[in-house]
C-alpha cells in the first residue's frame, strides 16, 4: 500500500482537473451511505470524528474504488498551532478491497471541499464575477481563492479575518504564490465590494448579513459544520435562491439546517444540489441579477472522486 503526503497531493492536483472529477462524479452513481459522526467530550474541548465511506457502484468489478476517510476535528486546535481539521483516507480496490493508498486526509479535504465550492461557483456566479472576498485565513482559505480564481476571471481578492495577523500572513504566503490579495479590515466593506462571498469560519454567529447583499452576488458558506454555528444570517438566506452540495445539507451544519429547523424557509426554497446540476436537472442562476447561496457540509463522494485522481495522477492502475 502506497503513502501519499501532502506535499504529493499538492503537486499531482489542479483546480480545473478537480474540478471536473467532482462533476462526474456528482453525475455517476457513486454509493455514499451518511457519515458517521462521534461525539468525543463536551464543551469547549468538544471534538467530533467522522467515518465517511464511498465507493463508485453497487457492483465490484475492474476499475472500480471504494474508500473512506478518517476525520477528526477539534476546534480548540488552533491555539496549539494546529489544524482543527486532521485525517486519513485508505483509497481501496472496488474488485477486491486490496487496500490500495493511505492519503492524506486533511489535504485532500482542503482539495476536495474547495474543488466542491468551485463546482458550484461554475453554475451559480455570474461568469464576469472578478472580486473575492474571503472570510477567515485559515488553513481552506488559498485553496478556496484558487478553486474560485479557476472558474471565474477573479482579478482582486479581499481578505477578513478575526485576527488581522493571519489575514496579513494569508495575504504574504499568497503573494509568495503569485496571487495577489490584500488585506480588508472591515467585513461589511469586504462583503459590499465582492461579486463572490467565501466564508470558511468556525464562527457561533452570523457574519454575512442579507443587508450587505446586492444583485448578482453569489455567496458560498463553507464552515459553520454543526448546528451550533452560523456564517450568514436569516435575511441573508431569505433574499438568496439557495442550493446545497447534498441533501446532508438540510440537517447537517447551520445556516440552511438552522434556517429551516426555525421555519425561515422551507425544502420547497432549495433550488438543486450538485448532482441536480451535474446531471442538468436544474440550469442554475438563472438571471444576472439573482442573488446565489450555496452551502457545502462536504460529501465521501468528494473525498472518493479526489483520491481517485490522486491515484491516477501518481501512476496507480484502474
Amino acid at each position: 500500500m502506497r503513502v501519499i503526503t501532502a506535499d504529493e497531493i499538492d503537486g499531482l492536483l489542479t483546480f480545473p482537473d478537480l474540478i471536473e472529477a467532482l462533476r462526474s462524479a456528482f453525475a455517476a452513481d457513486f454509493v455514499t451511505p451518511p457519515r458517521q459522526h462521534l461525539e468525543i467530550g463536551h464543551g469547549a474541548a468538544a471534538a467530533t470524528a467522522l467515518i465517511m465511506p464511498s465507493w463508485t457502484g453497487d457492483a465490484p468489478g475492474p476499475g472500480a474504488f471504494l474508500g473512506t476517510k478518517l476525520v477528526n476535528v477539534f476546534p480548540a486546535n488552533g491555539a496549539r498551532g494546529l489544524p482543527a481539521v486532521l485525517g486519513t483516507y485508505v483509497l481501496m480496490s472496488g474488485e477486491t478491497g486490496a487496500p490500495l493508498a493511505a492519503i492524506d486526509g486533511t489535504r485532500l479535504t482542503h482539495w476536495r471541499t474547495a474543488a466542491a465550492s468551485g463546482l458550484a461557483a461554475s453554475y451559480l456566479a455570474r461568469p464576469d464575477a472578478n472580486r473575492l472576498a474571503m472570510v477567515g485565513a485559515g488553513a481552506l482559505a488559498p485553496f478556496l481563492i484558487r478553486a474560485h480564481a479557476s472558474q471565474r476571471p477573479i482579478s482582486d481578492v479581499a481578505i477578513w479575518n478575526h485576527r488581522a495577523e493571519r489575514a496579513e500572513k494569508l495575504v504574504e504566503e499568497l503573494g509568495q504564490q503569485g496571487i495577489t490579495a490584500r488585506y480588508e479590515s472591515d467585513l461589511e466593506r469586504a462583503v459590499r465590494t465582492a461579486d463572490v462571498i467565501s466564508c470558511a469560519t468556525l464562527s457561533n454567529l452570523p457574519l454575512v448579513k442579507g443587508a450587505w447583499l446586492r444583485p448578482g452576488m453569489h455567496l458560498d458558506l463553507v464552515g459553520a459544520f454543526n448546528l451550533q454555528m452560523r456564517e450568514a444570517d436569516d435575511e441573508a438566506v431569505r433574499a438568496s435562491d439557495l442550493f446545497i452540495d447534498t441533501p446532508g445539507a438540510l440537517i447537517e451544519g447551520g445556516d440552511i439546517a438552522l434556517a429551516l429547523k426555525a421555519g425561515t424557509i422551507s425544502q420547497d426554497d432549495i433550488r438543486a444540489d450538485l448532482a441536480d446540476l451535474t446531471r442538468g436537472r436544474h440550469p442554475g442562476r438563472d438571471s444576472s441579477e439573482a442573488v446565489t447561496l450555496f452551502k457545502s457540509i462536504g460529501s465521501a463522494l468528494e473525498d472518493l472522486a479526489a483520491a481517485i485522481l490522486v491515484w491516477r495522477k501518481a501512476g496507480g492502475e484502474g
